[in-house]
């Protein structure tokens, strides 16, 4: 079975069709690693009587470490040769995270991150099912010595009882991933989530006599419709929400079938296939194949861009070569070495010399290699990100300032190969975020509590609102300006991945329940104590719950209607800013490697504004009176092709957000746009 987990994972992330569910194989992996490591922890005990710690986590430092070791340094070097440096740092970090085995909990966090979420695939994510498991042995023998005192104290059988601690483990775990991941989409990472799985291997390994002695007529059938529910549930599930509840029973169930009657079933179950090469050296190989393969995908996804299947298959039967070897040079001797085997301590000392190593190559991967792009300004445009004190300083007027009042027909927006100099450096543009972040009033994707910020005059006759999305957040820079200016009062009410509507919709397939509490109480506190003059919103586009994907936009349309249209009939106006453009790929870090060919990071423009909230937003104001719209794109992209500098500034931190800095310099463009709105209000009023 651990070459149909390790095939599947490798099958999925090649990206082969009508296999969306390939992901299950880690699944699968759980299941089998139960079921693995608590017989052999049965097996000490019964022949022992006594359970040796030492022993068990020298033997998984054995079997385990010296080859994540070496995957994680060789991912450092694959990343330096392979990878733009707008990842190195992350990757770093990511790399010191899994030699510690906590890259789960980094991808939980991640995960809940909008724009992390967002972000390119890091070369060692794979770690995190790895972190899960060994964060499980962390407890599972601790909880077996108890189990097995409290049967000696008390007379009761042992299998009883290890039933009972397996219980005590799953039942919970199963509950609490019931419970959220439908909702949460962290739950796919975090251990107590996961902890089900690898319980219900451990309860197989604890019935295996039993099991053993069924009849194979019972057998045969249920061994092979376990195999037939693992692959059925790889082709069927196309989507990792909901996981690991429900839909996680058909490949857990299916594993556990399989191992449970296997034995009893014969040469007529599903060893039949199994115990046969391939697929014997597979599994054999499953663990250095995993660990290869992936950080394998990543560089070559990086070098040539997106992979076709035969090329990404091609990628991964490649990595069977790195994978042989160090099965054969690493894992084989360290594992079977007499000296490790007969002083656990050494064998402990060895796992914590390669944890160490990986750890340290991280660090000093991240503190070491230069992580400045090079012709860069010295710094952000002081008032408008974190940590910013020293002005940028491009040459000429900064940003969208060099376009002047007609963008689209002068040639300060054409995209070029090189400029003088780019602000913010590339490398850093992602944390060339708007305040809002930094004084903690952008709402992240799980609270549902509204946090306000202010800015401007506190005591101002005029108060306006931006409300909505990152896409909204990214605009406080200009706003905040364009405030100041007028003496308005600036009032912020952003949270990430959640446009300002009404009705409930759906975030990475799961309904985002939080975002449509928080949507019901800012409309009440703009009812109330933050009732605006004037009404700011934006957002990128995003799918109605219960609506098919072929009437996703036209739901959103109808959707926004009935917002905005709830909001006029209490006397609220609203200006829509048209959503900026959408990129293909991360701008910053094309930006990073291409700094003498800045024009093959320029995306058509048709192309661009083609895609996120703009179209919806178009067709949505149409007949609503009380409703502008405001399409400041010609200052954003003002060619045929999107440059990705401006005036010196760089425009995007990502594949869709503005830079801080670029976003301050619309200011004046911005105040152009919503003056006459007010003066019109105004009177009115």
């Amino acid at each position: 079975m651990r070459a149909v987990a390790v095939l599947l994972v490798l099958l999925g992330h090649a990206g082969v069709p009508y296999l969306p569910g390939g992901f299950i194989g880690v699944d699968v992996f759980f299941v089998i690693s139960g079921f693995l490591i608590t017989g052999l922890l049965l097996k000490e005990l019964d022949q022992r009587g006594r359970l040796s710690l030492a022993d068990f986590y020298a033997r998984r430092a054995k079997r385990l470490l010296p080859a994540a070791g070496t995957v994680l340094v060789a991912t450092l070097v694959l990343t330096y040769f392979f990878l733009p440096r707008a990842r190195w740092s992350t990757t770093a970090w990511d790399v010191v995270a899994s030699a510690f085995y906590a890259m789960n909990w980094r991808m939980a966090d991640q995960s809940l991150d909008y724009v992390a979420a967002n972000a390119a695939p890091s070369s060692v994510q794979h770690f995190w099912s790895l972190a899960v498991e060994e964060q499980f042995y962390l407890v599972w023998p601790l909880l077996l010595i108890g189990l097995g005192w409290m049967a000696h104290r008390w007379r009761r059988g042992r299998r009883g009882l290890y039933l009972f601690g397996l219980a005590l483990i799953a039942v919970p775990s199963f509950a609490w991933a019931l419970h959220t991941s439908p909702v949460d989409p962290s739950a796919y990472y975090v251990t107590t989530t996961r902890m089900w799985e690898l319980a219900l291997g451990g309860a197989i390994a604890v019935t295996a006599t039993w099991l053993s002695r069924a009849p194979s007529v019972v057998a045969v059938p249920l061994a092979w419709i376990g195999l037939i529910a693992v692959c059925v549930s790889a082709v069927l599930i196309d989507t990792e929400a909901g996981f690991p509840g429900y839909t996680a029973l058909g490949p857990t169930l299916g594993t556990a079938a399989v191992i449970a009657f296997g034995p009893a079933a014969g040469r007529g179950g599903p060893a039949l296939l199994l115990s046969r090469q391939p697929m014997r050296g597979i599994g054999a190989l499953s663990y250095s194949l995993y660990l290869w393969h992936w950080p394998m995908l990543i560089a070559a996804q990086a070098q040539f861009g997106d992979l076709s299947v035969g090329v990404a298959l091609a990628v991964v039967a490649a990595s069977a070569i790195p994978a042989a070897l160090t099965y054969h040079f690493i894992e084989n001797p360290v594992r079977r070495s007499r000296i490790l085997a007969e002083r656990p301590l050494n064998a402990l000392r060895v796992g914590a010399i390669c944890t160490g190593a990986a750890a340290l190559a991280g660090l000093t991967f991240q503190l070491a290699i230069p992580m400045t792009a090079g012709s860069t300004a010295p710094s952000v445009i002081m008032g408008q990100v974190p940590g910013a004190t020293v002005p940028a300083a491009p040459a000429g007027p900064a940003g969208a300032a060099a376009l002047g009042s007609s963008p689209r027909a002068g040639r300060a927006g054409v995209p070029v190969d090189k400029v003088d100099s780019i602000s913010p450096d590339p490398l850093s543009a992602s944390r060339d975020a708007p305040l809002s972040r930094n004084r903690g009033c952008h709402v992240d994707q799980v609270s549902a509590v509204p946090k306000a910020c202010v800015y401007g005059k506190a005591d101002a006759t005029t108060t306006v609102v931006l409300v909505g999305d990152s896409h909204a957040d990214q605009w406080i820079p200009a706003m905040q300006k364009v405030a100041e200016t007028n003496g308005w009062r600036l009032v912020t009410h952003t949270k990430s991945g959640c446009p300002f509507l009404a009705a409930e919709i759906s975030l990475d397939n799961r309904p985002y329940s939080s975002c449509f509490e928080w949507n019901r109480a800012v409309r009440a506190a703009l009812l109330d104590a933050d009732r605006p003059d004037l009404l700011i919103t934006t957002h990128s586009e995003y799918p109605v719950v219960g609506e098919s994907a072929a009437n996703r936009r036209s739901a959103m349309v109808r959707e926004l209607r009935a917002t905005w249209s709830s909001l006029l009939a209490e006397q609220i106006p609203i200006v829509v800013l048209r959503d900026t453009p959408l990129h293909p790929e991360d701008i910053a870090e094309c930006v990073s490697e291409n700094l003498k060919h800045l024009s093959k990071c320029a995306t058509p423009r048709g192309d661009a504004l083609a895609g996120g909230g703009g179209p919806a937003q178009e067709q949505a104001v149409v007949g609503l009176h009380g409703v502008r719209l405001v399409d400041l794109n010609d200052w954003i992209c003002p060619a045929d092709r999107c440059a990705p500098v401006i005036g010196g500034v760089l425009v995007w931190r990502d594949a869709h957000h503005l830079t801080a800095t670029y976003s301050a310099t619309l200011a004046p463009f911005l105040d152009t746009a919503l003056k006459p709105v007010l003066d019109e209000i105004r009177p009115a009023r």
